[in-house]
């Protein structure tokens, strides 16, 4: 029998399985539930072979549909959201493809963007990867194709997502509060996880870019160097400024979500191969470095209230594990430290100051986003809670 680790799968499990239990299958739940049956089987009116006509006609079947119903009554909310419908937008939002790059230095020194203005930085890549400003590129199209990457932004949801470069995107509606985009071919993909959710590429992921929301100045703080698209003279594309309210797609689309955590509360999601953790970043203090395991492998969560940016890396560096802390006393641009090195390191995961100065650690898998959005996609994730 196959091994379910996830209560959504249980559920598939029950539906699919329960109806066709055999005769010896039912044996073995009587006997296993036999402690708590034990006075009505014993029970001289209730007495039968189990080889018998009425035993194999009567008592099997309605197990069988006992156990289905209460399957289905247990189980049935942990997959509510995954079963809604995606309700399509009433208007068609055109995505940005390929807008010319820049340097992150060059479109500074134009004055266009504010030093608070919050940017998708890609971490990885030539010239120390890039950012861009959310206001100016992506808040009106809230799709961006381009080569540095495939960018998805969903301000009801708490994220924008960074893919593989792909083409052919654009923001097609919502399911259960989160967004969808449908590609070229018709598909239509999860804008949260990169899921592919129903077409001719069903069952597909896309794959992250290692990625993190951070502002403008703290990025260029820590790689003016970087790529950046061209604003040119800030009249090419129209700066729109970012939701402040709950979209009416989204709250008419939302039905369900976990209640374990606040629906809004916002969270880091970690995909493991095997497993997904949501780590809540709420009342976090002004820096802080979350340790945890997924896949049974030590992953460090730095946070920096500053920017509201929170990013998860490995703990481990060239085979050696390293245990992370938030430093009061180091600068801004590299507030953490490690114990065993004493070397100093950004948000992006670069050493800096140290035996382990010009080191990369290894991005995790992840998503910033509120809480509501990340359980809609997986429905099965565990939480980490962090006291303070």
């Amino acid at each position: 029998m196959a091994r379910f680790n996830t209560r959504r799968n249980l559920h598939h499990f029950f539906l699919l399985e329960l109806t066709n239990l055999s005769v010896c299958q039912v044996n073995f739940l009587l006997n296993w539930l036999a402690p708590a049956m034990h006075s009505t089987f014993n029970d001289s009116r209730f007495k039968m072979s189990t080889h018998s006509y009425l035993y194999d006609r009567t008592l099997v079947p309605m197990i069988r549909l006992i156990l289905t119903f209460s399957c289905l009554t247990l189980f049935a909310p942990c997959v509510s959201a995954q079963n809604e419908t995606v309700q399509k937008l009433s208007r068609s939002v055109a995505p940005l493809t390929e807008p010319p790059c820049s340097y992150c230095v060059d479109q500074h020194l134009k004055s266009l963007i504010k030093p608070n203005d919050p940017v998708l930085a890609w971490i990885r890549g030539a010239h120390n990867g890039g950012a861009f400003p959310l206001r100016h590129f992506i808040s009106k199209y809230r799709v961006i194709n381009d080569t540095y990457g495939l960018f998805f932004y969903d301000p009801d949801g708490g994220y924008i997502s960074a893919f593989k470069k792909d083409y052919g995107y654009e923001y097609h509606g919502r399911r259960n509060g989160v967004m969808i985009v449908k590609s070229a071919d018709g598909t239509l993909w999860s804008a949260l996880s990169g899921k592919a959710i129903s077409g001719p590429q069903q069952g597909k992921k896309l794959q992250r870019v290692p990625s993190f929301s951070t502002t403008w100045s703290h990025w260029l703080l820590l790689h003016p160097e970087s790529t950046a698209y061209n604003l040119f003279d800030g009249k090419r594309y129209p700066v729109v400024e970012l939701p402040a309210e709950f979209s009416e797609e989204a709250r008419t689309s939302l039905k369900n979500w976990d209640s374990r955590l606040g629906k809004l509360e916002p969270v880091i999601g970690i995909e493991g191969s095997k497993s997904r953790l949501a780590v809540s970043l709420k009342d976090l203090p002004a820096r802080q470095v979350i340790n945890v395991s997924v896949d049974a492998k030590p992953v460090s969560v730095f946070w920096y209230q500053k920017t509201q940016t929170a990013v998860a890396f490995h703990s481990i560096l060239e085979g050696r594990k390293l245990t992370f802390y938030a430093d009061e006393i180091s600068p801004e641009t590299a507030p953490f430290k490690d114990k065993e090195t004493g070397t100093r390191w950004t948000l992006a995961g670069r050493g800096v100051d140290g035996p382990l100065k010009g080191k990369e650690l290894d991005w995790v898998d992840s998503v910033q986003c509120r809480w509501y959005a990340w359980s809609t996609d997986y429905p099965e994730s565990k939480i980490h809670k962090t006291d303070n």
